[in-house]
């Protein structure tokens, strides 16, 4: 069994990751036998809270539950509420969906120990790929599992991490990218995630979620989509975010169909502008032989969630 370490601040965190202990935080641990570092008991990593300009600071281990009611933020809100079950998003922290790992049949499995070694062509290709990317950029075919992070991509939100170098803040979108098998986020093993940073409320704001999965609770997403529309004051949109999650190694933002949404009637149903713009996404995927059906059930969802996100 691991040894717990359990630090009551950043600064003895980061000495206990220096000598190869791993995070732990929300109740979740992987299995193995180095040592753990529970984060819980650092009490600046907790709660939310907004400077003089609206700006939200969100802690990392700040729950999903907290995100669910957290006004002024719709899509995160709906994505939050959706997520899992109560029992799991009164545990779950934000930091750990931001960081978790992805749903790969292979992972640990112990037919295949070196399925995540750097050069191991990935086996989930001719194998078990059934949940896998329908934008397939190579290497790794599982999707990013986080729903948070499809939210907060299309709010543009920040996150801040706390190392040995020091406080680094930098996009969302930065924290994913290529990493090597077996990586799901680029944050280095010796930092620690500690808050997301939300630009301020925009009032008006329009938005909706959708989450299409095998059953209604406790299953990670096939297709994830979040929607925001920022109306002006003649009640059309004047700018659009888009982010879907499950269908590829990265949340990703739709900069075709945000362009067509520009201009649209609020209370009204999408245009040819933005069906053209869906098309275009559903041709422009990838899939693997098992992900085939991803790609029309991305363009419907995608539809539902405008839709919604219009009435």
């Amino acid at each position: 069994m691991s040894t717990v370490v359990r630090p009551d601040s950043l600064d003895g965190a980061l000495a206990a990751l220096a000598t190869g202990a791993r995070p732990r935080a929300g109740g979740i641990e992987q299995a193995g036998s180095a040592p753990v570092v529970d984060l819980t008991g650092i009490a600046g990593l907790h709660g939310t809270a907004r400077d003089g300009d609206g700006a939200t600071r969100v802690g990392a281990l700040t729950t999903v539950a907290a995100l669910a009611g957290l006004d002024g933020y719709p899509a995160l809100a709906l994505t939050a509420g959706a997520l899992a079950t109560p029992q799991v998003r009164g545990t779950a922290t934000v930091g750990g969906n931001l960081l978790q790992r992805g749903r790969c049949a292979y992972l640990d499995h112990p037919a295949f120990p070196d399925a995540h070694a750097p050069g191991r062509e990935c086996p989930s290709r001719e194998g078990d790929h059934l949940h896998g990317v329908v934008f397939d950029s190579g290497g790794c075919t599982s999707p990013h599992p986080s729903s948070l992070a499809v939210a907060l991509l299309a709010y543009d939100a920040a996150v801040e991490a706390v190392g040995p170098g020091g406080t680094r803040t930098f996009p969302l979108a930065d924290l994913y990218g290529p990493a090597e098998p077996g990586r799901d986020h680029l944050l280095s093993p010796d930092e620690v995630l500690t808050a997301v940073l939300l630009p301020a409320p925009v009032p008006g704001e329009r938005a909706a979620h959708r989450r299409a999965a095998g059953r209604a609770r406790a299953e990670w997403p096939l297709v994830e989509a979040v929607v925001r529309l920022l109306p002006g004051p003649d009640g059309t949109v004047e700018r659009a975010a888009v982010a879907v999650g499950a269908v590829a190694r990265v949340p990703l933002r739709l900069p075709e169909v945000e362009d067509a949404l520009a201009g649209a009637a609020t209370g009204a149903a999408p245009g040819p502008r933005v069906a053209a713009a869906l098309d275009a996404v559903a041709a422009r995927t990838t899939p693997l032989p098992g992900t085939r059906y991803k790609a029309a059930l991305l363009r419907a969802a995608l539809q539902d969630t405008v839709e919604r996100a219009l009435r």
